[in-house]
């Protein structure tokens, strides 16, 4: 019995016959729902052949319906992720799950094939890689490292900035699965004596995401760090980073501007580069020619011409920037301002009528004009190129539904001027948070504006510690000031706020 009219915009929830090879019949594309009380079969126009064809071998009496495309995907893509995640719940060694029916073990999963390598029954190895982007993505991991010892291997996956233990992992085991993330980043899989790099792409419910592939040979084995990038389109707007409206507000002011150089600094891993591509997207218009020069370069855009740096055959940060100067950029970005070279042509460029952002390793808005001045930068030039400087961080939320009241040791309130009978929170971890304690992570920031006052103090200093008093005293909000705010309004835990630089930056 078939419909022959399709069906429109349904929200069909997976259903699983007893009586059918549901793995067979998602492979032929015939798929089981309920709709208006009715356990029933749906088919999609683009696979009627090889799903009808199925259907008549079928013993049952399914009544069979067609449905419009995007319906059919939605269903197609639950059937997939519900068979994701059975696979990982099965590899999975989580004693907090509460569902452990199939929670068997890797090895015992990878006994039932016969030959891993041969056959569709090649599979665990294929499914264990697609099962890892999947559950990675669920938890919000931003990495997901696969690494080696001496008899065994695990996975761990970087949450709001900390690795979690995911899996573990025979070490045999462990081996098929480099080779797989190989195969898909189209690398050399009998090379196992240097460190390779590659990218993939790979597609899960219909969203397509980019990764970064490193791998490298240790003592016991080849570990392998795969980075989940955002695609150009996900990259936040500023006001979505987190900071707080009086510091968009001045960084909008600063991105009008038609020249000039503005940094973003900040230890590794604390969203500088997410930053630089959100101020992009700010100033992006049509009559603009933006150029970026990024090592590597992590989120692509259609918009941008983006050079990857590429130091073998000679083109560094400072070859490529003395190239762009000749494309007639509007709007340049430099990942990274690494050495004397690409500092001065970065000064040039703004000087000579450029938007210029890049980024800097400093701790605060202040040590990185003392960082400027050792580059070689006279304090005349940072003084009339510099428009503004972005110090930032990335701190972990408190899960509001686990959080618990804490205590403020008398050694901690005094070192880090805290009132002792101040009410805070730490972490406690429940199911909504992943047990982690943190719910997602917030931007604060610290900006120093290049106005008068600070031209005025750059012609007598460049001292990190004389300009960070000088600010303080004009009401430069610092990162460590916003910590202590955070903490006492119970959004952190102490734990983390040291972690991140209260009582440093």
């Amino acid at each position: 019995m078939f419909d022959l009219e399709a069906l429109h915009d349904l929200k069909l929830e997976v259903y699983e016959p007893e009586d059918v090879d549901v793995e067979l019949s998602v492979k032929n594309y015939l798929l089981f729902s309920e709709f208006e009380n009715e356990k029933c079969a749906f088919v999609c126009e683009n696979y009627l052949l090889e799903a009808t064809n199925f259907y008549t071998k079928l013993d049952t009496n399914y009544k069979l319906h067609l449905l419009d495309e995007d319906s059919y995907d939605r269903l197609y893509n639950r059937f997939l992720e519900l068979r994701t995640d059975r696979t990982m719940q099965s590899m999975q060694e989580d004693n907090k799950q509460e569902d452990e029916d199939e929670n068997i073990s890797l090895t015992d999963f990878l006994r039932t094939s016969s030959d891993i390598l041969t056959s569709e029954e090649s599979a665990p190895i294929i499914k264990f890689v697609n099962a890892l982007f999947y559950q990675a993505i669920k938890k919000r991991a931003s990495d997901i490292h696969i690494e080696v010892q001496e008899k065994r291997g695990e996975v761990r996956f970087r949450v709001d900035g900390m690795l979690l233990k995911n899996a573990d992992l025979d070490k045999k085991v462990v081996n098929l699965i480099v080779s797989r993330i190989k195969v898909i980043s189209n690398l050399d899989i009998s090379e196992k004596r240097i460190p390779q790099d590659g990218r993939t792409q790979i597609k899960i419910s219909g969203e397509t995401l980019d990764v970064r592939v490193s791998i490298l040979p240790t003592f016991h084995g080849e570990r392998v760090v795969m980075r989940l990038l955002m695609q150009s389109s996900q990259i936040p707007k500023i006001n979505e980073l987190g900071f707080d409206e009086v510091l968009v507000s001045d960084m909008r002011k600063l991105l009008r501007s038609s020249h000039g150089i503005i940094l973003v600094t900040g230890p590794t891993g604390s969203g500088k580069t997410t930053s630089l591509h959100s101020f992009l997207r700010e100033v992006e218009e049509p009559e603009k020619n933006l150029i970026t020069v990024e090592d590597p370069v992590e989120y692509k855009s259609d918009n941008i011409a983006q050079i990857q740096v590429n130091e073998k055959v000679g083109l560094t940060f400072a070859a490529a920037l003395r190239s762009i100067l000749r494309q007639d950029p509007d709007v340049i970005m430099i990942g990274e301002i690494r050495d004397e070279e690409t500092a001065a042509i970065s000064v040039r460029a703004a000087l000579t009528g450029h938007l210029v952002f890049s980024t800097l390793h400093t701790n605060s808005a202040a040590a990185t004009i003392s960082r400027l001045s050792d580059m070689g930068i006279e304090p005349f030039l940072i003084s009339s190129s510099l428009l503004g400087i972005l110090a930032q961080r990335l701190v972990r939320v408190l899960c509001s539904d686990c959080k618990v009241e804490d205590i403020i040791a008398e050694d901690f309130a005094k070192d880090y001027l805290l009132n002792s009978n101040a009410i805070i929170y730490k972490a406690c971890g429940c199911k909504s948070c992943n047990y982690s304690g943190y719910a997602g992570r917030r931007s604060i920031g610290e900006l120093l504006l290049m106005n008068d006052k600070v031209k005025d103090l750059l012609k007598t200093t460049t001292d990190e510690h004389t300009i960070k008093t000088s600010l303080e005293k004009d009401g430069l909000k610092t990162i460590s000031m916003q910590l202590r705010d955070m903490l006492i309004k119970g959004e952190t835990s102490l734990d983390e706020a040291i972690r991140i630089g209260l009582g440093h930056a």
